[in-house]
């Protein structure tokens, strides 16, 4: 199984960024996707979450009201939106497939496959 997210860079404070989640070697429908973000000096966070029909969803406080997430099943990609970018919001994403069900969505512990990561700068 594999997570790939291209994408990221560097982009301007108060613009927006799409991250795309693509997997393969799984059918990722059925399963809880989520992203996760570490930014510099910090511990790796939840951010936000989809369940798979896409449409209840979890969000970290950082994303409550910037963020959003999406899946298109049919492509077995979800996706991360974030609007008005931050220098704060400066880390790298991950995404994540959730494997087990015995803790909370935001415990990284929950997801037993990772992309390795796509780095995104807020910055002007």
């Amino acid at each position: 199984v594999q997570l790939q997210a291209p994408g990221g860079g560097v982009v301007q404070p108060g613009t927006s960024l799409r991250l795309p989640c693509v997997a393969s070697g799984l059918d990722i429908s059925s399963y809880f996707m989520a992203w996760f973000r570490r930014a510099p000096g910090k511990e790796r966070e939840f951010v936000i979450g989809i369940y798979a029909a896409g449409g209840l969803k979890e969000y970290g406080e950082s994303m409550k009201i910037r963020g959003s997430v999406s899946r298109d099943n049919s492509k077995n990609t979800v996706y991360l939106d974030i609007r008005a970018l931050e220098p704060g919001d400066t880390a790298v994403y991950y995404c994540a497939l959730r494997t087990t069900y015995k803790s909370r969505y935001s415990n990284e512990d929950e997801y037993g496959y990772w992309g390795r990561g796509t780095q995104v700068t807020v910055s002007s």
